[in-house]
This record gives C-alpha cells, sequence and structure tokens, in this order.
C-alpha cells in the first residue's frame, strides 16, 4: 500500500499540464496497443503518415522546431514512457513512437517515426526490430538507437 500512496503523492504534486499529458500517454498507448491487435499493420501504417525514404544515419529526420516545440516534444517523450512502464500490458517502442507521434500531431508539431531492423543477438532471436521518434530535432522515444539498427523505413 506504500508503493501507491507515493504515487498518488507524486502525482498530487504534479503539475497540472504534466497530470494532462499522463492522462493523454495513457490513452493513446491504449489505443495504439489495441489498433496493432485489431488492425493489420498495412492498415496502422497508413494512419502513421507519409512514407519516406530512410536516412543514412537514422536521426533527427523531423528537422527542427522551435525552442517551444522541442520542450514539449520532450515532455511528452517523457510522459509516453512514464506512462509505458505503468500500463497493465507491455508497450514496446513501436506503441511509444504511434502514441507520441498522435500526442505531436494534436499540437501541430511535425515529427519523425523511424523503423529499424537489426541482427537478433541470439539464435532464437534472428531479426529484431526498433522503432524511435524525433520531431523539433529532439529525440522522442525510443532513444538511445543501438548502432546494430539499420533504419529500413520512415513516416514523416
Amino acid at each position: 500500500m506504500g508503493v501507491i500512496r507515493r504515487k498518488l503523492a507524486t502525482l498530487r504534486h504534479m503539475g497540472q499540464r504534466r497530470r494532462a499529458l499522463l492522462v493523454e500517454a495513457l490513452m493513446w498507448l491504449a489505443a495504439a496497443r489495441l489498433a496493432l491487435l485489431v488492425f493489420p499493420f498495412r492498415r496502422v501504417a497508413r494512419r502513421l503518415g507519409e512514407a519516406t525514404a530512410p536516412h543514412a544515419d537514422g536521426a533527427a529526420a523531423a528537422g527542427v522546431g522551435g525552442q517551444q516545440d522541442a520542450v514539449l516534444a520532450q515532455d511528452i517523450g517523457w510522459a509516453v514512457g512514464r506512462m509505458a512502464a505503468h500500463v497493465p500490458f507491455k508497450a514496446v517502442c513501436l506503441q511509444q513512437a504511434i502514441a507520441a507521434r498522435m500526442m505531436l500531431r494534436r499540437r501541430g508539431i511535425g515529427s519523425a517515426l523511424h523503423f529499424g531492423v537489426a541482427k537478433g543477438e541470439s539464435p532464437a532471436k534472428a531479426l529484431e526490430a526498433h522503432a524511435w521518434l524525433d520531431a523539433a530535432g529532439t529525440p522522442v522515444t525510443g532513444y538511445p538507437v543501438a548502432p546494430r539498427f539499420i533504419e529500413i523505413a520512415c513516416f514523416r
């Protein structure tokens, strides 16, 4: 019971803006999880934006926004990461990137969602996948990206 009490106290002392971001992140993580369970990925991908060519370095393809956009993108990344650790399902990198992208889109902030693959580190995992998101020239979710991942797709 002490853990719950501590978390509620932390939430109570948190600013209203951050609390609202946490609630919104929870809703978008659940929506992303549901969409990925119910629909084929190609249908979900149509909602992610325009597919563009991958970038050689796989980073910061979203361009540079203003300082205010960068701070908001970081706050959204914080909220999504925080909630991903507390939802009753495993919120993997793809769900986190989709949730943050939707939150940024609502605010008119452009972002780039990157998909990468790497050779698995064990025979049981022949191939590994990773998704990461950047916006306003700043990392949002899925960072740091391990150097072994090669970007294969990007959505803007």
